[in-house]
């Protein structure tokens, strides 16, 4: 068995994070990918030993095998510095799991959870729900056009398009997002402290609750409906898998929209074949979900007994890090991976994940940006930001990467 490629002394510090420009990955963490596939990392806030996988082989291996745990053991051993999270709830043993989030799960609980929903995600409930995600669109264009220039394509409608049809999926009144929005956002910045997560998530826990209680004694035809009127499922699970797709459905979409668009107002030649041949729009999609790449931090995973990989001997409680980011940029794998090309092939990009925890809602999220993306491009062709690229401010300091604001004009 091969020894680390990288001394354990000169192991990184967790996963570099700035970046040179807006749609690349941190250049620190490419010159890692092209040194080697996997090396040693080491976590915040002890420096405990881990790894890193870069290349999307080991990527979807990684992801693929079972021997790689999703329920984590302490939650302050982390790739990224995360100020007020030392010594919060760090402990040997596993993480207490949070009723519901079956990301943080294995089989067989991720798949007595996950079975619950795999019939509100099929191909054809999603060409069902197509009209209701057009009118929102529509709706949405409809306000930007009425109103003033310039104008903050996020808030106007890179969040409201996704956030409204998660909340009419779900059964949560739209009316009431501030209860949950500021709350979701907590969870996923890095540098909240782990007692401001943790009154997060007690408080999303609270409102979906509320909410399911009412479903229950007067069910509407929702998710939330569904899930608080099954037998099987615990009041705490319901509130879980709730907030979960509450979240997931409408964070991520916001962020590919919002950085999207940018990314193709910056590349006018892709925006304008998006415009003149609307049939690429589909591979369009696929193509800035691969070169965008908006999981900021990477997929972590845990052993929990000892493991031979490629290798290396992956000692049981140690973390691997998978960056989505390197392995959707990897020249063994994709062609010209740098360029943002909707006429080429982004087949296998990993930004909804591998293995069984792939995205539950990547077909919703898909018809989302394909609708949002053909209905922006044909009501405002000449649409263009109304600031300089390096003004538009980016949100780092989350999971999810992207644009805070996209001031446009037409």
């Amino acid at each position: 068995m091969s020894t680390p490629d990288t001394a354990e002394t000169e192991a990184p510090y967790g996963i570099p994070l700035e970046r040179d420009h807006p749609f690349d990955p941190p250049a620190a963490v490419m010159a890692l990918h092209r040194g080697t596939e996997m090396r040693r990392m080491r976590y915040y806030p002890e420096g405990r030993l881990g790894w890193l996988v870069t290349s999307h082989r080991l990527a979807r291996k990684v992801l693929a095998d079972t021997r790689f745990s999703s329920t984590l053991g302490s939650p302050a051993q982390v790739p990224i510095p995360m100020p007020g999270l030392e010594g919060y709830l760090d402990f040997e043993g596993d993480f207490p799991l949070t009723p519901g989030m079956f990301i943080e799960m294995d089989p067989p609980d991720h798949t007595r959870l996950r079975r619950k929903l795999t019939g509100v995600f099929t191909v054809k409930r999603m060409k069902q729900l197509e009209p209701r995600i057009a009118a929102h669109v529509q709706d949405r264009l409809d306000a930007l056009a009425a109103g003033p220039k310039p104008a903050d394509l996020v808030a106007e409608f890179a969040v409201p398009v996704p956030a409204m049809m998660i909340c009419e999926l779900l059964g949560v009144p739209y009316d009431q997002r501030e209860r949950f929005e500021a709350d979701s956002r907590a969870i996923f910045t890095t540098d909240e402290t782990g007692e401001g997560k943790q009154n997060a998530i007690v408080n999303l826990f609270g409102f979906i609750g509320e909410l399911a209680a009412a479903k229950r004694a007067d069910p509407t035809d929702d998710v939330l409906s569904d899930l608080a009127a099954d037998p099987e499922l615990t009041d705490e699970e319901v509130a879980g898998m709730a907030i979960l797709l509450l979240i997931a459905g409408h964070e991520t979409t916001a962020k590919m929209l919002g950085l999207g668009t940018m990314a193709l107002l910056e590349n006018r030649d892709q925006w304008d074949l998006l415009r003149t041949r609307p049939e690429l729009m589909a591979g369009g999609v696929e193509e800035l979900l691969r070169y965008l790449t908006i999981i900021h931090t990477g997929l972590i995973r845990q052993v929990k007994e000892d493991v031979e990989f490629e290798g290396h001997l992956i000692k049981a409680r140690e973390y691997v890090t998978v960056s989505v980011q390197t392995a959707n940029r990897d020249e063994a794998h994709f062609i010209d991976p740098h360029k943002l090309d909707v006429t080429g092939d982004a087949k296998g990009h990993l930004t909804f994940g591998h293995g069984v925890h792939q995205c539950l809602g990547q077909q919703l999220a898909r018809m989302e940006m394909r609708i949002a993306f053909a209905g922006l491009i044909e009501r405002f062709p000449g649409l263009r930001l109304a600031v300089p690229a390096a003004e538009v401010p980016l949100v780092t300091g989350q999971s999810f990467y992207g644009v805070a604001e996209l001031p446009v004009t037409w």
